[in-house]
């Protein structure tokens, strides 16, 4: 990518970033009242439900933590962080340590899961607050979230886990993909913030869940990351969930692990990583309208999941990173023809050009399928994430 070409999009994106994206949440999802913030919001910003999923607290409040510690030190990022943490601590713990999925808004528990997701993300926001803010406390807490984690979800941490299988493991033992990724990223974060004196080992922890992704997920026949396998990596294809591909779960999980190749200076990770994005695109990318489909089956047969050809906003703004992250690592023109592909199709259907931000979801020709801004599952994440992360890319390659 030329010199003039990184320069724009990297302006480009932090312009975005701090004149769109940011400002929309910051203006409408603080609740000044009940603390915390209300996304759940309809295409201007109005209020459409006043519950509050807990994982998204903590998404907004790693985002303004991140934003904090890697673009500006502005005072009213690390103060709305601190708003975010004193919401989750008060209201978004049960008293056994997990995490509420979501509480009312004015903090009343309504549903806890059996996934481990708000869990993980309570870890992403301590610990990007602790490093932003330098409070001990928040990082002990990030810690001891994780460690709960550890407990529950079993492999690889321990055997087994104690969180209840989602099907009956004697009669369909299976292993899903969707917390081995996520944890790559949970540990990378914390490692970056964590300044204790008795550190985790991060590098072997990170190492061991990258090692069950390629172990378990990864089918280098099929050209596929598959998203749920058996118990020693079976494929399972005579059910639609062991055929399942998530393209953008697998282009995720490529950059979290092209991150790390990255950090240690690791080129034949770095190949072995670079595959999945190809994989993914190829099997993903929809050729009748451009885009990339939510979910793929991985003989070509009719997915089950109703929203299979939807275009998801996450799902494009986590390839617009994969395929950035992989061109400057390695150079090469194919992922700087993707990137500059994905980009141009989502910025022509994506972004509200007269309220702010984005839609999230799109019927398979690019049409707006829902003009709302924020629900139980969108807020104020992977748009900012991925124009933060982007910004920052391009800005270094430059320097």
């Amino acid at each position: 990518m030329k010199e003039r070409r990184r320069r724009q999009l990297s302006e480009y994106f932090r312009h975005k970033l701090l004149t769109d994206t940011i400002p929309f949440w910051t203006s409408h999802a603080i609740d000044r009242t009940h603390g915390g913030f209300t996304t759940q919001l309809d295409r201007k910003g109005n209020i459409l439900s006043g519950d509050k999923p807990m994982w998204v607290q903590g998404r907004f409040t790693w985002t303004l933590s991140r934003l904090y510690n890697s673009l500006e030190r502005r005072e009213e990022w690390l103060a709305l962080a601190k708003h975010g943490i004193d919401f989750i601590s008060r209201y978004g713990f049960d008293a056994d340590g997990r995490v509420f999925f979501a509480v009312t808004r004015d903090g009343r528990p309504l549903r806890k899961r059996r996934y481990l997701f708000a869990e993980v993300f309570a870890v992403l926001a301590f610990a990007e607050y602790a490093r932003a803010s330098g409070d001990a406390q928040a990082l002990a807490r990030a810690r001891q979230i994780l460690s709960l984690i550890q407990t529950l979800a079993g492999r690889p941490w321990t055997e087994p886990g104690a969180l209840e299988p989602k099907v009956n493991p004697a009669v369909r033992p299976m292993r899903g993909h969707s917390m081995t990724m996520i944890l790559i990223n949970t540990l990378q974060v914390l490692r970056d913030a964590d300044t204790s004196s008795t550190p985790l080992p991060y590098d072997a922890l990170i190492d061991a869940q990258i090692d069950e992704i390629f172990r378990y997920f990864v089918k280098p026949d099929m050209k596929l990351l598959l998203e749920t396998v058996g118990p020693a990596g079976e494929y399972l294809g005579d059910s639609p969930e062991g055929r399942c591909v998530n393209p953008g779960h697998a282009l995720e999980t490529a950059w979290f692990v092209l991150a790390e190749a990255r950090r240690r200076g690791d080129a034949a990770l770095t190949a072995r990583t670079l595959p999945i994005i190809d994989w993914s695109l190829d099997a993903g990318w929809d050729r009748r309208h451009g885009g990339i489909l939510y979910f793929v089956d991985a003989e070509g047969r009719q997915p089950v999941q109703y929203e299979w050809d939807m275009k998801l906003w996450w799902v494009h703004n986590e390839a617009l990173y994969a395929v950035l992250l992989a061109h400057i690592m390695t150079g090469e023109k194919k992922y700087e023809q993707w990137f500059e592909k994905i980009l141009s199709w989502s910025l022509a259907r994506f972004p509200d050009a007269t309220c702010g931000e984005w839609y999230g979801y799109l019927h398979r020709d690019g049409s707006v399928s829902h003009d709302l801004k924020g629900n139980m599952w969108k807020g104020p994440f992977h748009l900012p994430r991925q124009q933060l992360f982007c910004h920052l890319l391009l800005k270094e390659s430059l320097a």
